[in-house]
């Protein structure tokens, strides 16, 4: 069981992905971090919001529901924090990260990227703009991965919009701030990446501004979809 002073990870989603994608994490960290997924609309319990296009709004709105979350329980005393992301959510990770520097009653443990080059380094290939064919499978191709429920023409007509955005969001993506961060950065990268390369992973060095650690894992773009414990252990290990 978590106690107040337990580590928060909190975890922001992939492009068209719900804060449940990180439901099982709940049981994989046990009593060694509370995990905290925040929610992005158009998606899941918020399925009627319209989504976000801009990644810094986006921010605002994670801002806001974090210090919500934040103030639940055992009110709003000192709160050591983690975030974790994974590509879209990595530059919203990043984003987050350096907001709570400034937090007050907010001690930001740890940065964990994943699946992204550094904030400044844009996409080459892009899906914005393209006919829903031609944009599934140039996601798909990009993630080197094709969710199922996209087979299913009531499940796509549901998932379509937000993932559009989120891509929208994700392509059109400025980074806030040039200063480094001041905590603790790692980036975590699926070996086998067809879209991230070693050295767009390695890039993340630029912005941090402390201890800076690069890790590979087997897998490619979405390893995290199969490999949730091993990455689970890596972050444990790494805050603790």
């Amino acid at each position: 069981m978590t106690t107040p002073d337990t580590t928060k990870l909190i975890c922001l989603p992939y492009a068209g992905a719900g804060a449940s994608f990180y439901r099982p994490w709940t049981a994989l960290a046990g009593d060694a971090l509370e995990i905290v997924a925040l929610q992005l609309p158009g998606r899941e319990r918020l399925i009627d919001e319209e989504p976000y296009r801009d990644a810094h709004e986006a921010v605002d709105g994670l801002m806001a529901e974090l210090r919500d979350r934040l103030g639940e329980g055992e009110g709003r005393g000192e709160h050591k924090v983690a975030l974790f992301g994974h590509s879209l959510g990595a530059v919203l990770a990043y984003e987050l990260a350096h907001r709570l520097v400034a937090e007050p009653g907010v001690e930001l443990a740890h940065l964990f990227v994943s699946g992204s080059p550094e904030p400044a380094r844009g996409r080459e290939r892009r899906a914005t703009g393209l006919s829903d064919e031609e944009f599934l499978a140039r996601v798909g191709d990009f993630a080197g991965y094709h969710h199922p429920a996209l087979d299913d023409p009531e499940m796509r007509e549901m998932i379509l919009p937000a993932l559009r955005a989120d891509v929208e969001m994700h392509e059109s993506y400025v980074p806030g701030t040039d200063l480094p961060l001041d905590a603790p950065l790692t980036v975590v990268r699926g070996e086998d990446d067809e879209l991230v390369g070693y050295d767009d992973a390695e890039s993340w060095s630029k912005v941090a501004g402390r201890d800076f650690e690069h890790v590979e894992v087997p897998g490619g773009h979405m390893y995290l979809t199969d490999a949730a414990p091993a990455l689970v252990r890596l972050i444990v290990s790494t805050v603790l």
